[in-house]
């Protein structure tokens, strides 16, 4: 493994919040730090999630229990999962190494890795969010899922169980003391599970946006472009980008997101297995005063609605497809429907509607650490729906493997070498 040095160059591709929490752990170590990205920081993925920081996010969606929910699923009609069947024939692959770690074992490996990330980028959010200003953005109201009958609540027996192994803190609500939590939803939940250990935030991409600024101030410098050739030159890398230039590092680090696995494929040949959890969103105004104390999930339409700046955010679940396939909107559609069943919403907002690619990896564990066969080129990539939550920790362990210090938490979960060979 290269060990990094204090003052030595490295440029980080991506600033979503991976990338800018890479970048600012290794800013914080006397790293000289250049992030690179096209759109800027929080512009792409990390800006159209629900905001919740959760441990109840330790559960994969690779889980023992998909076998049995399988047939349902694969008939298209699930309204938190649908599927393209040609973009999935395209990577088959991916889907059976996918399906493989929907088995015991690997789940009891896959949990416990994501909730030593997740519990450990929560300490450092609420950190990070007083040093860089923006802690006012942090509601620790924990977060709702809501079930439309108890058919509904006893399907998620296995889920309760999961977080109850792990000691996430919740509470089973009956319709009463729903009400008394979150008035304005309507009476149609037979059940709801207050998931305790969770906050959430009023705008995700301007929380990445603020470490951002905050990593300017240490001296770290973010740059608008794109990095289109990455070489090896004796002892370092040079990294050209879309603007012209050349940049010279000791270290690069990936944190692209979706796109790193067609980066990697063009640069080092390398083939990344990940597929495409995309989702979309969409924002409107609280009609007649309704509004929401904090982000709720209605297990049974399969969509989260989110208070924000914006409005109320309305997310939806999984949409298996290829990143560049043209939206689909029927999914969002329908939990729009689903979601004034539930509130008074009022009239969409101007923003637009937004479609993001969530990176998944086949046992739904992000990759961190030195790239195989690349001295000096390290991944945080694969973080599926939950960049936000494990952000902060990610950065802070690449950056505690690049220097040589002792981890914090376990890395050997997360090592490239379990889906990549040089």
């Amino acid at each position: 493994m290269t060990q990094a040095r204090r003052g030595q160059q490295v440029v980080v591709l991506g600033a979503g919040m991976v990338g800018i929490a890479c970048a600012l752990s290794l800013r914080q170590r006397g790293l000289e730090v250049i992030v690179i990205d096209p759109l800027g920081p929080g512009a792409a993925t990390s800006h159209g999630n629900a905001g919740v920081l959760a441990r109840s996010s330790l559960m994969p969606f690779n889980h023992p229990r998909l076998w049995s929910q399988l047939p349902g699923l694969l008939r298209g009609r699930s309204p938190g999962f649908r599927y393209s069947p040609l973009a999935m024939l395209g990577q088959w692959r991916w889907g059976l190494a996918f399906l493989s770690h929907a088995r015991e074992q690997a789940f009891r490996e896959t949990t416990t890795a994501l909730d030593a990330l997740i519990r450990h980028s929560g300490e450092l959010h609420r950190r990070w969010m007083d040093a860089a200003g923006v802690a006012q953005r942090r509601r620790d109201e924990g977060w709702l899922f809501l079930y439309r009958s108890e058919a509904g609540y006893e399907s998620g027996a296995f889920g309760r169980e999961t977080l109850a192994r792990f000691g996430v803190a919740t509470a089973t609500l009956d319709p009463h003391e729903l009400h008394d939590l979150e008035p304005h939803l309507q009476p149609i939940f037979r059940k709801a599970l207050w998931v305790k250990d969770a906050s959430s935030v009023d705008s995700p991409g301007e929380i990445v946006r603020a470490y951002a600024r905050w990593l300017v101030e240490l001296g770290g410098q973010v740059v608008t472009s794109e990095a289109t050739r990455l070489r090896r030159d004796s002892e370092d890398w040079s990294i050209s980008t879309s603007d012209g230039s050349t940049l010279r590092a000791d270290h690069v680090v990936l944190a692209l997101g979706p796109w790193s696995r067609d980066f990697l494929q063009q640069q080092f040949s390398l083939k990344l297995p990940m597929g495409f959890e995309r989702g979309y969103h969409r924002h409107f105004s609280p009609a007649q005063g309704a509004t929401l104390n904090r982000p709720v999930y209605d297990t049974t339409a399969g969509y989260v609605l989110a208070p924000m700046v914006q409005g109320l955010r309305l997310t939806t679940g999984v949409e298996l497809n290829a990143q560049q396939a043209p939206p689909r909107l029927a999914q969002l559609d329908a939990a729009e429907r689903a979601a004034r069943e539930a509130l008074a919403l009022g009239e969409r907002t101007a923003e637009p509607d937004w479609l993001g690619s969530r990176p998944t990896l086949p046992d739904s564990r992000p990759m961190v650490g030195e790239c195989p066969g690349q001295p000096g080129v390290w991944l945080a990539l694969g973080h599926q729906h939950i960049g936000f939550s494990t952000g902060p920790g990610t950065g802070e362990l690449l950056a505690q493997l690049m220097l040589g210090e002792p981890t914090t938490i376990d890395s050997s979960p997360f090592r490239p070498g379990r889906f990549l060979r040089d």
